[in-house]
């Protein structure tokens, strides 16, 4: 209800998500909706969010008068989505808000709601009617409303306090559920449902009806989507549980395998297999390297073993060397001025 008691939709506690507030009053941004009189509601425009957030995805396929008009929208009264339902001959499901303690109308705020509804002309078994509050003063003055409940009661509960119909949200009930209330007589109808997996999956569950975001594109679906008996699922589920078993046991046979196929080298295979791309004479070098390096381990020698040559391997020479032999080993010494010497210390 606005402060001057017009009652009016809106979906949020503010006006911030929805119009131009801050534009118009900056300073009332935060304020609930229901302190703004009907005239300053009017102002505001409720239109050019739409088509700025494009929110459902559908704002590029308006034509240009569409556009306009959606830009140009306003708050709605309740009156005029009364009107609407009337002239289509739809029924119409809202939920009424309390006003805050400062509120004129916070203890008449059943009473000015009620009125607008009668006011409007519209059948009384198109509302579905969901406040508790004064439900039985509804009964009396509009008997032949939809008494609606939003919140989740049984079946017995419901159907002692007059109640044909449970608006809940679509993940508060199982399937045993669903399937009791169309037993006891009461409709279902879940929200916010938008999309067509789950209202497949909802209708096939027994659900009477929906809310949802995304009309457009759930009326385009004449029947389910996808439609599977329990034990044909069963038989899926257990189908694909065994090939996933067999598929990881026959990977890992696989790998075994592999594996078991691998020898075990020591040092010398590991640099032997490294040097296969070497010619035959640079591999001979370094066999007889590593033999003379074995019998240099063998003796407990902790010398140095060099290998040089154009190739990288051409000859070793005894690092370790007594000055008596300095003239022997420079007559051994091959010539490094144009060669990169290569040292491969022994470990």
């Amino acid at each position: 209800l606005s402060h001057d008691g017009v009652p009016f939709l809106m979906h949020d506690n503010t006006l911030r998500r929805t119009t131009d507030v801050e534009k118009l009053f900056p300073e009332r941004v935060g304020q609930d909706s229901s302190m703004f009189n009907w005239t300053d509601l009017q102002a505001l425009n409720a239109g050019q969010w739409f088509l700025k957030d494009d929110p459902f995805w559908t704002a590029s396929s308006l034509s240009e008068a569409d556009w306009a008009l959606a830009g140009n929208q306003s708050v709605c009264t309740l009156s005029e989505v009364l009107q609407l339902a009337k002239n289509s001959s739809k029924s119409i499901l809202f939920n009424v808000r309390r006003p805050p303690l400062e509120h004129p109308h916070r203890e008449s705020w059943i009473n000015v709601t009620l009125h607008t509804v009668l006011q409007s002309g519209i059948q009384q078994q198109h509302v579905m009617w969901t406040p508790d509050t004064d439900r039985q003063l509804v009964r009396q003055m509009a008997p032949g409303f939809q008494q609606t409940s939003a919140v989740k009661k049984s079946v017995k509960i419901l159907q002692e306090e007059g109640i044909v119909r449970l608006n809940l949200r679509y993940n508060q009930v199982s399937t045993q559920e669903i399937r009791g209330s169309r037993e006891g007589n009461v409709s279902l109808t879940l929200f916010t449902v938008s999309e067509p997996w789950l209202y497949s999956v909802l209708w096939c569950s027994g659900v009477q009806s929906v809310t949802s975001d995304a009309p457009h594109i759930l009326r385009k679906l004449p029947y389910p989507i996808w439609l599977m008996p329990p034990e044909e699922y069963k038989l899926l589920w257990i189908a694909a549980d065994v090939i996933s078993f067999i598929v990881i046991i026959g990977v890992f046979v696989l790998q075994k395998w592999r594996l078991g196929s691998i020898r075990s080298y020591n040092p010398e295979q590991i640099m032997l297999s490294a040097a296969v791309r070497r010619s035959s004479r640079d591999v001979n070098i370094m066999k007889e390297k590593l033999i003379f390096s074995e019998m240099n381990n063998g003796l407990g020698s902790a010398e140095e073993l060099s290998l040089c040559s154009e190739n990288g391997y051409e000859g070793y020479t005894n690092e370790a060397i007594t000055p008596r032999d300095q003239q022997h080993h420079a007559r051994m010494q091959p010539n490094y001025a144009q060669k990169t010497p290569c040292i491969l210390q022994d470990h």
